[in-house]
C-alpha cells in the first residue's frame, strides 16, 4: 500500500497536521515585538544613567546641608561694594534653599543699590515669616550676595550705569503691589520665585532667565498666556504645565514643576533637580 504523505529522504514522512502555517503579512511587522531593540535599550540605559545622577545630586545636597542656626549668611564676593561703586546697580541671585527642599530647587532674590546709595536693599519672598507676619514680602538692607543658609548664590543679573535708577524705582513698585504676599506655598507656587518672576515681568529689561530649579516662577492663578519673566511669551495653568519661549529664557516646557528646556545663546540645556547646564550669564551689562 502507497502512503499518501509525502516523503522526505528514505523513511522520513511528514505529517501535514505538525507544519507551521506562514506568518501574515500584517503581523510579520509584530514578530519581534517582544524582543529588546537597541533603541529601547539606549533608553532604559539613559532613563537609569539619569536616575543615578539624580540621586547623586540629592545625596550630595543632603550630605552637605549645614545646620541653619549655624550655617553661612556672609557674603561671596560677587556684588560690588557700595562704598566703591557709586553707580545704580541691579542683581538678581538665587541659591539652593535650605534642608530637603534644596534637593529639587532654589530661594531667589533682587537686590538693588540706588546711584549713590551705601548699602544694598534686597527683596525677596520668605514663607516662614508668615508664621508671625501678614507678609512674606520683606524689603531690607543685607549683603546682594549673601550665601542662604550656606549654599553660596549663582548671579543671574548684573544692571548697572544710566537709567538703572528708574528700573529700581519701577521694581519697588512692582515689589509692593505682589498680589501674593500673604500666601505661601512651596509647590506649585506661589514661593520667593513667584516672586521674583513677577518683577521680571514687570520690569524685562533684567533679562531674566530663573534657572529650571525656580519652583514656582511659573505659577499663575488659572490658565492664562502672559509675558514671561526674561520679556518672551508663557503659557501656564496654575504652574502645572506650561510652555515659554524668549530671548532670554529659550525654550522650556513644565510638567508639575519639572522644567526641560534649552538656550541657543549662551549654549545651555535646562534639567530639573539638576539646573542649568551650559555658560554663565551673570556678567555686568547696562541698558544701552
Amino acid at each position: 500500500m502507497v502512503s499518501s504523505r509525502p516523503r522526505v529522504g528514505r523513511g522520513v514522512e511528514i505529517d501535514e497536521s505538525l507544519r507551521v502555517a506562514p506568518v501574515p503579512p500584517e503581523l510579520a511587522g509584530r514578530a519581534g515585538a517582544g524582543r529588546m531593540t537597541w533603541r529601547r535599550r539606549a533608553a532604559y540605559g539613559a532613563s537609569l544613567a539619569f536616575a543615578g545622577l539624580l540621586g547623586a545630586q540629592g545625596a550630595w545636597h543632603a550630605w552637605t546641608a549645614p545646620e541653619w542656626r549655624t550655617a553661612s549668611r556672609e557674603p561671596v564676593g560677587l556684588a560690588p561694594d557700595p562704598a566703591a561703586v557709586t553707580e545704580a546697580v541691579v542683581q538678581v541671585y538665587a541659591a539652593r534653599a535650605w534642608g530637603w527642599r534644596g534637593y529639587f530647587g532654589v530661594h531667589s532674590w533682587v537686590a538693588v543699590k540706588p546711584s549713590g546709595a551705601p548699602a544694598f536693599l534686597v527683596y525677596e519672598v520668605i514663607g516662614w515669616r508668615l508664621r508671625w507676619n501678614a507678609t512674606a514680602l520683606t524689603i531690607h538692607e543685607r549683603p546682594a550676595d549673601a550665601r542662604w543658609f550656606g549654599r553660596e548664590p549663582e548671579l543671574l543679573v548684573d544692571l548697572r550705569g544710566d537709567g538703572v535708577d528708574d528700573v529700581i524705582a519701577r521694581l519697588d513698585r512692582a515689589a509692593r503691589a505682589y498680589p501674593w504676599a500673604g500666601r505661601y506655598r512651596i509647590w506649585p507656587g506661589p514661593n520667593s520665585n513667584t516672586f521674583t518672576a513677577w518683577l521680571g515681568r514687570a520690569v524685562p529689561e533684567l533679562g531674566l532667565d530663573l534657572p529650571p530649579t525656580a519652583i514656582g516662577k511659573d505659577f499663575v492663578d488659572g490658565a492664562s498666556v502672559t509675558a514671561s519673566p526674561g520679556g518672551g511669551v508663557q503659557a501656564s495653568l496654575y504652574g502645572l504645565a506650561g510652555v515659554v519661549a524668549g530671548p532670554a529664557e529659550g525654550i522650556e516646557v513644565s510638567l508639575l514643576g519639572l522644567v526641560f528646556g534649552a538656550h541657543v545663546w549662551p549654549p545651555a540645556i535646562k534639567l530639573p533637580i539638576i539646573g542649568r547646564v551650559g555658560w554663565s550669564r551673570g556678567r555686568p551689562r547696562t541698558l544701552s
